[in-house]
């Protein structure tokens, strides 16, 4: 078995050498499109893209959205033209190290700064006295747990949240199951500087998936301030997510946070339900911010 593993790395390696040369593709022209509709607004000297529609005229509300790993504010095109059928303003972010921002290296990477990063984008909005109401998916939803922690404990940038809406985030570290690539990224070894320069996150190994250990240190921190805020709640989760994995996550969701609703879409919806289901998702959002 090890001579067969030997033998493999051996024809793998000049493979490898070679693709480590290939320059990234071009983008689609979706995502040129999205690019060059957005914006970028500057971090202590980073630069952070973002997306600013309005929407609905006259409408005092506004949605925030906050995208999950390993991707971007791409996330939410499917759904985007519906939400601004019902807020005034839609914004999105791309996270320090995601999609369009920028990637320091080496970087120490946190939830607390991604944090701090969304915060910094409604001052420079100008929205950071006004209510806001979180969308979250994945990654996103830990952010939204720090954030909803400093709105609780009246902290920093002074955000106020009207409603959490959360999605297929990992919430509670005990119920996680993180993909295999994803535990290889994070726990270093051998293959991880390999797998990290194909999947082209060099600065995750060191870096970004460290939100894994994160959420486990602050476990307290972040599931106790979903547990004691009073603001409108609500889950909205695809059952066949081998990330969270149903029923496990839900049980305890529904034991932790028993004062929050919860849409269970179809069976075969998984990790994205944004992106599987946007009309069921979209659904299930307006729902949500309708009844209250």
């Amino acid at each position: 078995m090890r001579e067969w593993w030997v033998q493999v790395g051996l024809l793998a390696m000049p493979l490898l050498a070679a693709y480590l040369h290939i320059p990234p593709p071009q983008l689609s022209p979706a995502l040129h499109s999205w690019k060059t509709s957005g914006k970028f607004f500057t971090y202590k000297g980073l630069r952070i893209f973002y997306q600013d529609s309005v929407g609905v005229v006259g409408s005092p509300e506004i949605v925030v959205l906050l995208h999950g790993f390993p991707t971007s504010s791409y996330d939410w095109y499917k759904i985007w033209e519906g939400l601004t059928l019902r807020f005034h303003r839609v914004i999105a972010l791309d996270f320090l190290g995601f999609g369009f921002s920028d990637k320091p290296r080496p970087h120490h990477y946190s939830i607390f700064e991604q944090a701090s990063i969304v915060e910094a984008l409604l001052r420079h909005l100008g929205l950071q006295n006004r209510r806001i109401n979180l969308l979250s998916h994945d990654y996103g939803d830990i952010v939204a747990q720090e954030l909803l922690y400093r709105y609780k404990q009246n902290r920093s940038g002074r955000l106020t949240i009207k409603s959490l809406c959360l999605s297929n985030g990992g919430i509670f570290p005990e119920t996680h199951r993180p993909l295999l690539l994803q535990k290889l990224l994070k726990d270093g070894g051998v293959l991880s500087p390999i797998l990290t320069r194909l999947m082209n996150f060099f600065v995750f190994s060191r870096g970004l998936l460290q939100y894994i250990n994160q959420r486990k240190k602050f476990r307290r921190r972040w599931v106790g301030a979903l547990a004691s805020v009073t603001i409108p709640i609500h889950f909205i989760y695809g059952p066949m997510d081998p990330v969270n994995p149903y029923p496990e996550f839900l049980e305890l969701y529904r034991k932790t946070l028993p004062r929050s609703t919860v849409s269970i879409l179809d069976d075969h919806i998984s990790h994205y339900p944004q992106l599987e289901d946007p009309m069921g998702f979209l659904n299930a959002y307006m729902g949500f911010i309708n009844s209250f």
